[in-house]
């Protein structure tokens, strides 16, 4: 005969009052991320008309030879800053992608009661203007599934608004002149490109190889945005990547890691020497992963999703992104 006694539990009361403190609103620094892009999209806008200049004028993209504008041409800009508006099809297009990218992260954060900032953006006389964007989690994630969901958010999005813009500045994009001056840089193209070249050649009459296209400003800045999500979407350490596969499987996360700088290292070296950098980054800061509680599972959705990334990153990625670049080969 079974016992049908309901069971019976103990309450410990506490003898001490409980004191329950509100945690007070934290408040963002709006200005600091106002003027933060402001700042970036002046110097974004200074590349953008360089690079908006030479490609009306049949001169490479980048270039230090002597008849060609400086990398970062402030001088001439000060000269006559009207000549800024040329640059705003670039600089657009980029802080379109970057902020794409960012706020993906941000409104899935804010979705799953996680606080993050807004994004920093970082202004930088570079070949593109910028550094780049980024924002922090500045609370605990409390589930694998709002890890991944953040983690995969920030490539989708950026993905998503790159690739019309793409589709864009390829069609606005030319054949390389036969007199044109070779380029002190030139780059290699992900399969995104190949793909989406050879889908406009009906509509564009357009013959012309895609090593031999002119890419204009707005293609350019979709290369940096591609380029961007493969990057993010490397498998391992902090990377939008890592935190994707830590959610997926976290004991795989160390593994993984491991064997993406074992990866980087050879093509580093023969094929475009960031990637030793980037090694470097995952080796002195990825092997460990905050901690994420492990249950609930993720489940089969977004694995669904977790293999869409690995697509998009098979998409996206070039070994040879800059070429001439590498210690030993082309």
């Amino acid at each position: 005969m079974s016992d049908l006694t309901p069971p019976s539990y103990t309450f410990e009361v506490p003898s001490y009052p409980q004191v329950f403190v509100v945690a007070p609103a934290r408040r963002r620094p709006y200005w600091l991320h106002i003027l933060l892009l402001l700042l970036t999209a002046l110097t974004t806008l200074v590349v953008g008309a360089r690079l908006q200049y030479n490609f009306i004028h049949d001169l490479p993209a980048f270039t230090t030879d002597a008849f060609a504008l400086p990398l970062f041409p402030w001088h001439w800009i000060l000269q006559n800053p009207a000549r800024l508006k040329m640059g705003i099809p670039f600089s657009a297009t980029l802080l379109g992608i970057l902020l794409a990218h960012e706020f993906g992260h941000f409104i899935l954060a804010e979705r799953n009661g996680i606080y993050a900032t807004l994004p920093y953006f970082v202004p930088a006389p570079t070949l593109i203007g910028t550094f780049g964007a980024l924002i922090r989690i500045k609370s605990p994630i409390r589930s694998r599934k709002a890890l991944f969901d953040i983690g995969i958010a920030g490539p989708i999005a950026g993905f998503l608004v790159a690739l019309p813009v793409l589709l864009w500045g390829l069609a606005l994009s030319k054949p390389m002149p036969s007199d044109a001056p070779s380029s002190a840089l030139e780059f290699g193209y992900p399969l995104i490109f190949s793909l989406l070249h050879h889908f406009l050649a009906p509509f564009t009459h357009s013959t012309a190889p895609l090593r031999n296209l002119y890419l204009h400003p707005v293609g350019i800045a979709a290369w940096v945005g591609m380029f961007a999500t493969a990057l993010n979407l490397l498998p391992g350490g902090q990377f939008d990547g890592g935190h994707i596969i830590y959610a997926v499987a976290p004991r795989a996360h160390k593994w993984v890691t491991r064997t993406t700088i074992g990866i980087l290292i050879p093509l580093g070296v023969f094929f475009w020497m960031g990637w030793l950098v980037w090694a470097l980054i995952l080796g002195f800061t990825g092997l460990r992963h905050p901690n994420v509680p492990q249950w609930p599972d993720i489940g089969p959705q977004r694995r669904w999703l977790a293999a869409a990334a690995v697509v998009m990153l098979g998409l996206t990625l070039v070994l040879a992104p800059f070429h001439g670049a590498a210690l030993f080969g082309s």
